[in-house]
C-alpha cells in the first residue's frame, strides 16, 4: 500500500536513519524525484528516466560516456565489413549480478526478447533483419538496407541474462500497457556498476555497487538510496534540510533560494527533448469530444488554430520561470539535423485562430480532453492547466486528465493510443532528428517497427520516403537536406505544437559531484560524494 505522499516525506529523515548501517567511511547517496521508474524492465517502455535509471544496472553493447559520446561497453569493438552486416567482438569474463557468465548467447536472447511482444523499444531494430551468433564472443547483425547510425541506436538497449530470464519466466516483456507485470518488474540483474539491493515501488530503490564489476568505479558510493517525493515544496526542503543529497527535478520557483543556500548548487543546461501537445489525427470521430460523426483535427485549419492559440513565450516567463527556450521544430538546438532558419513560429493570435475554427465549421469551438502527465516533464500539469485556459480564449474548451506517468502511459502509448489531445516530450537518442521523424512522424502501419511514438498517427507518404532515404544515405549533406525537408513538412501541416526545449535543472549538496548530460540521463557511475 502507497504511503501518503505528506506523511512519506515527513518520516524521510527517520527513514533514512533506520536505513541499513553502513561501515566507516562509506558513502552513502540519497537522491529523490518527483516521479519513480515504470518498472526495473529495460525494454518495456523506451522513456530517458527509466532508460537512465535501470542503466545502472544493466549494460548496452556500446554506451555514451559523460560526455554523450560512444565508447564500447559490453561490445569490446565493432566494426562494419559490409554495408549491410555489424560485428561486435564481445566482452570476456563479464558476469551478471548473480554470477552468471556474459556471452553471445546473452545478445541473441536480448534481440529477441527486445523484439516480442510487450517490448517497447522495438523501434532500435527497425532495420535489423537478423542477429546471429558466430562464436561465444562474437555477434553479428545484418540490416535490411545499410543504417550508418545503426551504433547510436543500441546505446540503450541493455543486455539481460538469458538463463536468469528464462528460470524465472520473464522471457518475453510484460506489456505495461496492459498493466501486466513479470519478475523483472521488480527485480533485476545486470552486468552494470550497481546490483539492486531492495525495492519498493513509488516510495523507494536502494542500489549498492558491484563489486564485481568488468570496469574501474569512477564512483566512490556504497549505498544508494532514491525516493520518490512528487510534493515539490517538499522535496526542495528535504534538500535544505539536508536529508536528501540531490534532487532531479527542481521546480523552477525554488532554483533562487537554492542557489543562495550555503552548501547547495544548482546544476543547469541545456536538454536535448523538446516538450510537445499533439493530436489524434487519425480515429474519424475523437475519443472525447462534444463533436460527433467526425475528427476536426483531420483539418490543419483546426491544428493551426491551436497553435496560434497557444502563447509559448508566456509558458516560458509565467509557468517555467524562464527556464526554458520556446521553439517551433520537433528536435532541440544541438541534434544533428535541426535548422534554424526552419525554426521560425507563426505568431500568437487567438483571432487568426478564431476565424481558422470558424472556416472549418466550428464558429463556437468545441470541448475536447487532454491528457497530461503530472510527474514527468518539469512542470508538466502546470504547462497543461495553462495551455487549457489560452485554449478557452478561443472557444476551445479543454477537460484536462493529469495523472502519474506510470498511468498516462498506459493510456496513451501503443497499442491503446487513447487520447484525443495530449502532452509528451522526445529526446532523440541517437541525438539525430531521424530518431524523432521515424518514432514520432512516419505513419502507424501493423507490424511495422516505426511510428510506434506516432500517438496521434499523421500520416504523410512524402515523410516516410524521406525517412527511409535518410536511414540509408552516407552523404551528410544530402542527408542533412532530406531530414530539414521532412521537418518543414512536419512544421507547415502543423502535425505537432512544439511548446519549449526543456532545460535540465537539477540541485546537490557542494560536496556531491555529478555529471549532468544534456539528455537528462543520470549515470550513478560519475558521483562521488567528499
Amino acid at each position: 500500500m502507497r504511503r501518503p505522499v505528506l506523511s512519506a516525506v515527513l518520516a524521510a529523515a527517520s527513514a533514512f536513519a533506520l536505513a541499513i548501517a553502513a561501515p566507516a567511511g562509506a558513502k552513502t547517496f540519497k537522491w529523490a524525484n518527483d516521479g519513480d521508474t515504470s518498472s526495473l524492465d529495460p525494454y518495456v517502455l523506451n522513456e530517458t528516466f527509466l532508460l537512465s535509471f535501470t542503466g545502472n544496472i544493466y549494460e548496452p553493447l556500446v554506451r555514451r560516456d559523460g560526455k554523450l559520446k560512444l565508447e564500447a561497453a559490453l561490445a569490446a569493438e565493432w566494426s562494419n565489413p559490409s554495408p549491410n552486416v555489424w560485428r561486435f567482438k564481445l566482452r570476456q569474463g563479464v558476469k551478471f549480478h548473480n554470477g552468471n557468465p556474459f556471452n553471445a548467447d546473452d545478445v541473441v536472447f536480448s534481440y529477441n526478447r527486445a523484439r516480442a511482444d510487450g517490448s517497447n523499444i522495438k523501434s532500435y531494430f527497425s532495420s535489423v533483419k537478423e542477429i546471429r551468433k558466430i562464436d561465444d564472443y562474437t555477434v553479428e547483425m545484418e540490416t535490411s538496407v545499410p543504417n550508418p547510425i545503426l551504433v547510436d541506436e543500441l546505446a540503450t538497449w541493455y543486455i539481460m541474462d538469458k538463463e536468469w530470464c528464462e528460470a524465472n519466466n520473464t522471457v518475453k516483456p510484460a506489456d505495461l500497457t496492459k498493466k501486466e507485470e513479470s519478475f523483472a518488474t521488480r527485480n533485476a540483474n545486470g552486468t552494470g556498476p550497481f546490483i539492486l539491493k531492495a525495492r519498493e515501488a513509488e516510495v523507494k530503490t536502494t542500489l549498492g555497487p558491484n563489486p564485481n564489476w568488468w570496469d574501474k568505479a569512477k564512483h566512490n558510493l556504497t549505498d544508494v538510496q532514491f525516493s520518490v517525493v512528487k510534493n515539490p515544496a517538499t522535496r526542495v526542503s528535504a534538500l535544505l534540510s539536508g536529508e536528501l543529497d540531490m534532487i532531479y527535478n527542481v521546480p523552477p520557483q525554488d532554483q533562487d533560494r537554492i542557489a543562495k543556500t550555503k552548501g547547495l548548487r544548482v546544476l543547469i543546461t541545456p536538454e536535448t527533448r523538446i516538450v510537445y501537445l499533439g493530436f489524434d489525427i487519425l480515429r474519424d470521430e475523437l475519443q472525447d469530444s462534444s463533436v460527433k460523426g467526425k475528427n476536426p483535427f483531420k483539418d490543419p485549419r483546426v491544428r493551426e488554430a491551436f497553435f496560434r492559440g497557444i502563447d509559448v513565450n508566456a509558458i516560458k516567463t509565467k509557468v517555467m520561470r524562464g527556464e526554458s527556450a520556446p521553439t517551433t521544430l520537433m528536435v532541440a538546438t544541438m541534434i544533428k539535423g535541426y535548422d534554424k532558419a526552419l525554426d521560425k513560429r507563426v505568431a500568437y493570435d487567438p483571432k487568426k485562430a478564431k476565424e481558422l475554427l470558424a472556416a472549418a465549421g466550428y464558429p463556437k469551438g468545441f470541448e475536447v480532453g487532454m491528457d497530461c502527465p503530472n510527474d514527468r516533464y518539469v512542470n508538466d500539469e502546470k504547462i497543461c492547466v495553462a495551455a487549457a485556459a489560452m485554449l478557452s480564449q478561443i472557444g476551445i474548451k479543454v477537460n484536462l486528465k493529469a495523472q502519474t506517468k506510470s498511468l498516462f502511459f498506459q493510456k496513451i502509448l501503443a497499442p491503446r493510443f487513447e487520447t484525443s489531445f495530449f502532452m509528451l516530450g522526445w529526446t532523440p537518442a541517437t541525438f539525430d532528428a531521424h530518431n524523432m521523424i521515424q518514432n514520432l512522424a512516419y505513419c502507424r502501419k501493423q507490424g511495422v517497427p516505426k511510428g510506434l511514438f506516432n500517438v496521434g498517427g499523421y500520416c504523410n507518404a512524402k515523410v516516410d520516403e524521406l525517412s527511409d532515404k535518410i536511414l540509408v544515405e552516407t552523404d551528410q549533406a544530402k542527408r542533412t537536406a532530406m531530414m530539414h525537408e521532412a521537418l518543414k513538412t512536419i512544421r507547415d501541416e502543423f502535425a505537432y505544437i512544439p511548446l519549449h526545449q526543456q532545460t535540465v535543472v537539477w540541485a546537490a549538496k557542494s560536496s556531491v559531484d555529478i555529471v549532468q548530460t544534456a539528455a537528462n540521463t543520470f549515470p550513478l557511475m560519475y558521483v562521488k560524494v567528499k
